[in-house]
């Protein structure tokens, strides 16, 4: 989507979100090779999304444009803790996504599809949408990773409940919210809440803590990873950011320990600047940060 966030003058700054978007750019920025599958309006803001897409390294060479929906907008109210978000994407491009306007080969040679329980809220076509790249990935045996990124704007608590933990049956990755996941599950503490996603399937399960830093739990083994130093400005795309940047860490180095550790570096640098995507450190800032 097409992001405007107000400004302490009032006044409203141009620039990009959208979850899994914010995850692809953050993987790309952190050197891995990443694509991107939605659609867009055939109009200018799904132009200027398609040229930060190119200025970023994200192949969207499978991205679908709509010359008869328009491409998603939403205004952000910057808060350091929490969402502040006003979506104006009811009948967007992306939200209109079938299952035909999937990319199959695109699914079957990535080693990771990265979803979003947002994408599975916003509409029933995008939902069988995304229904049917988890099958093509699970057939080719692409590795599935699941944010579950909860809006409760967008869907019921039951409905985001079921469907999202359906979704994490076929997931080999999960990385939630305490927050989210206190929702989902109705548990608190967050190796119960690890223990409860690994009985669905995930073998990796991150939960972020905030302020607390993060929770790994690899097939049942704990990790507690502190939080990286920031200076809190805005939470918008921290989560994504940290998705994204611990898939590229880990498919790099097989090592998902020090993946999550590289990852709190990324969203520490999100959330120190406006917006979801301008804050997203790039790699050799984020190996700097770790080495000192």
């Amino acid at each position: 989507m097409v992001e405007f966030v107000r400004q302490p003058d009032g006044r409203y700054l141009h620039g990009f979100g959208g979850d899994t978007s914010n995850a692809a750019i953050a993987a790309a920025r952190q050197g891995a090779s990443v694509g991107y599958l939605t659609a867009l309006g055939a109009d200018p803001f799904g132009d200027s999304i398609m040229e930060l897409w190119s200025r970023e390294n994200v192949d969207a060479s499978h991205i679908v444009r709509s010359e008869a929906a328009q491409t998603g907008v939403y205004f952000v109210d910057p808060d350091p803790d929490a969402h502040a978000f006003t979506y104006y994407r009811a009948g967007s491009a992306a939200s209109q996504m079938e299952p035909k306007d999937l990319s199959a080969e695109a699914i079957q040679t990535a080693k990771v599809l990265h979803l979003s329980s947002i994408t599975l809220a916003i509409s029933e076509p995008m939902r069988r949408t995304v229904a049917e790249a988890i099958r093509i990935a699970s057939d080719a045996g692409t590795a599935v990773s699941l944010d579950t990124n909860l809006r409760l704007k967008l869907w019921s608590l039951d409905e985001a409940r079921s469907i999202t933990l359906d979704a994490m049956r076929s997931a080999k990755i999960t990385c939630t919210s305490i927050d989210d996941s206190e929702k989902l599950t109705g548990l608190s503490d967050p190796e119960a809440i690890a223990g409860y996603y690994h009985d669905l399937g995930p073998e990796i399960v991150l939960v972020t803590l905030g302020g607390d830093g993060a929770m790994l739990s690899v097939n049942g083994q704990t990790h507690t990873i502190p939080a990286a130093a920031a200076t809190p400005v805005d939470s918008t795309g921290a989560g994504d950011s940290f998705g994204g940047s611990f898939l590229a860490r880990w498919l790099e180095t097989s090592d998902p320990v020090s993946a999550t550790r590289y990852a709190a570096q990324v969203a520490a640098g999100t959330v120190s600047g406006l917006g979801a995507v301008d804050p997203i450190p790039r790699r050799a800032d984020v190996l700097s940060r770790l080495a000192s």
